[in-house]
């Protein structure tokens, strides 16, 4: 029998001048660091391990003769890239890193795929040039630098894509031959901290867009002209703050298909000659976001998502005469990863519900644009043996905050004759959004502890607007937590449910609200569960990685203002740790290049150095979040047997 437990080590640490004993284990060859954590009985990793066997078949492209699919899954510890020739066929693997892989981009006209892959969750991404063929490849970039979204030329023969590699703050768009890496030139500096990548290559090659990403609520579109390297405005005001996201140019290259809220609350889609600068809003009726787009190769055709409460709804668009028709035939639950076959013949899709994984799709499109044929799946993802009819279903409902604000929230619970414990999830983001997505977690948590969920999209949480989505910037960053103290009231009024067995959950932004709940609400919760989680704002901006830094100060503010400074002193978790009651899990990736294990370490001693109870993760070889099964498995025990103690 294998000892869960591979060694132990003791430290000692002075709290308050009395000596406090931190037990320490790892596990996974010393890559988990576990303190503080009870070792794991057998019985409850026998009971997980069926939500611990979940797979999901993404779509990810079309191969070259555009009647395959490349997919993403997981037959090992992470996911890879695999072939799908034939539906319900058999999923060939074509990569085997250790590494999952990132972005994937297939050559126009050709077989090579481009792709990215960090080390260890450091988000140093690298692109790569893959034959899926043999499955040989070769490195593009310079092993050191962070790169992304590299984009194919029409004719397949160069990649635009953003790097760091200039200073290590920039995020500059750069060019290169894909059989010469040292051809990488800059073809547009970045003149500031923001975020610029490409987006579409002109149909002769010779022009650019670049997106320029200042915020969620503010973004512009350039095009650069690869000769002169000249960079004109074409979407968006200097000094206005809009959306304006580019998606493509239209097959001529005479106008661009983009994303703006500039004529309402509401990210349309739109159309922008540029000969005539004419701006034609396509979608001004829906209501809701557009969130995904993608134009057929001939030009003819479209089709867009659209983020209506959470759930997807998917259409099919003449792109000529801009009309548009909804896809009725798609399950209900969220549509990603749309695409064109070259032919334009076929759109391939994942959809994921709350009973089933992402797996792919392909629909049949008819010589109408806007008409389409059978709906076919492709992938089948196993669910380690779990009955996903009896999974429950998210209800979406509402209540109102302390201003009157009406809070959107999904609740998953169970029928029952007791008042069930509650575990409310805190997304990321902060601007993130909580859907009613396929989760073996939330349906473990249901299953194992028999609680119910709860998933609010706080203010500040995207799909909703942009005055909703602008409410907790800056000075309002505490209303958001005192919308989760109006849902604990809400809690308090639902019958159905226990107030006095209440646990919070987040990461990232969405692990700063589970401490400032902590805060706050100690007196009304039974547990928190920090991940990755902002311990204090000030430390977070100094010590986040150089590239990020300025896109985070317009979203949580400026801490080199001095007034700023002090308000994000004022609110910080770990500036008020005395507040916080209620036991504690933090987890942790020792490589995380956004909120950096430092905000870990100063909040577990903060707590440790009053007293408090806090069980520590520390994955070593994991960044934002654990992507490799066995870290994700053992965390996940943990953290039942975290909330089998306290909740």
């Amino acid at each position: 029998m294998k000892l869960y437990i591979k060694y132990f080590l003791l430290t000692f640490i002075s709290v308050n001048s009395l000596s406090a004993q931190v037990l320490t284990t790892t596990e996974n060859n010393g890559n988990l660091i576990l303190e503080d954590i009870p070792p794991i009985p057998q019985n409850l990793k026998d009971d997980l391990r069926k939500f611990q066997n979940v797979r999901s078949g993404s779509f990810r492209g079309f191969d070259a003769s555009g009647k395959q699919l490349y997919i993403s899954t997981r037959f090992g510890n992470v996911s890879q890239l695999h072939l799908v020739k034939s539906p319900n066929g058999a999923r060939n693997q074509i990569t085997y890193f250790e590494e999952p892989i990132g972005s994937i981009r297939k050559q126009p006209n050709g077989n090579l795929i481009a792709f990215t892959m960090d080390s260890g969750g450091s988000e140093n991404a690298q692109i790569f040039k893959l034959n899926p063929t043999d499955g040989s490849y070769d490195l593009l970039t310079d092993g050191e630098s962070r790169n992304g979204g590299p984009l194919w030329d029409k004719s397949g023969t160069k990649i635009a894509y953003r790097s760091n590699k200039r200073n290590g703050a920039s995020n500059d768009v750069w060019m290169m031959s894909v059989d010469d890496p040292k051809s990488a030139e800059i073809i547009l500096k970045s003149p500031d901290g923001t975020s610029w990548g490409p987006i579409d290559w002109s149909e002769d090659g010779s022009k650019v867009l670049i997106q320029n990403y200042i915020s969620i609520t503010d973004s512009k579109v350039y095009m650069v002209n690869i000769a002169s390297k000249e960079k004109t405005l074409i979407l968006g005001d200097l000094g206005v703050k809009s959306v304006n996201s580019g998606l493509s140019f239209d097959k001529e290259s005479k106008g661009i298909f983009y994303v703006t809220d500039k004529f309402g609350e509401f990210n349309n889609l739109a159309y922008k000659n540029l000969e005539t600068e004419k701006v034609q809003v396509i979608t001004g009726d829906i209501k809701w976001d557009v969130d995904g787009f993608t134009l057929s190769k001939d030009g003819n055709r479209a089709a867009f998502t659209v983020n209506e409460n959470g759930f997807s709804t998917l259409y099919l668009m003449n792109a000529k005469t801009m009309k548009y028709k909804k896809v009725s035939s798609i399950p209900i639950g969220l549509v990603g990863g749309i695409q064109f076959n070259e032919k334009s013949n076929m759109l391939g899709l994942s959809i994921n519900t709350y009973e089933n994984p992402s797996d792919s799709y392909t629909l049949e499109l008819m010589k109408n644009p806007l008409n389409h044929g059978k709906l076919t799946r492709w992938t089948d993802s196993e669910v380690g043996g779990l009955d996903t009819s009896s999974f429950v279903s998210p209800e979406l409902i509402s209540y109102k905050s302390f201003d009157g604000l009406e809070v959107p929230a999904f609740v998953y619970a169970k029928e029952s004759e007791e008042p069930l414990p509650v575990i409310i999830y805190i997304h990321g983001g902060p601007e993130g959004q909580s859907r009613p997505s396929f989760s073996s977690t939330f349906q473990l948590w249901i299953d194992q502890l028999g609680a119910a969920v709860i998933t609010p999209n706080v203010r500040g949480s995207e799909g909703y607007g942009k005055t909703y989505l602008g409410l907790d910037n800056g000075f309002n960053r505490e209303d958001s937590v005192k919308d989760i103290g109006a849902l604990l009231d809400w809690i308090e009024t639902q019958p159905q449910f226990d107030s006095s067995r209440i646990a919070v959950y987040g990461g990232s932004y969405g692990g700063y609200m589970v401490l400032a709940s902590a805060v706050y609400y100690s007196d009304r919760l039974k547990a928190a569960i920090d991940i990755v989680g902002i311990s204090n704002f000030v430390t977070f901006l100094t010590n986040t990685q150089d590239y990020r830094r300025d896109l985070r100060r317009v979203e949580y503010g400026d801490e080199r203002d001095p007034a700023m400074r002090a308000f994000l002193e004022e609110i910080s978790p770990n500036n008020n740790v005395e507040k916080i009651s209620v036991p504690m899990f933090v987890a942790q990736g020792e490589n995380d290049p956004r909120v950096p294990v430092t905000e870990a370490e100063q909040i577990v001693e903060s707590l440790r150095n009053t007293g408090k109870t806090v069980w520590y993760m520390n994955a070593l070889n994991e960044g934002h979040g654990y992507r490799k099964k066995e870290n994700r498995d053992l965390y996940q025990q943990a953290v039942i047997l975290f909330l089998e103690q306290h909740l």
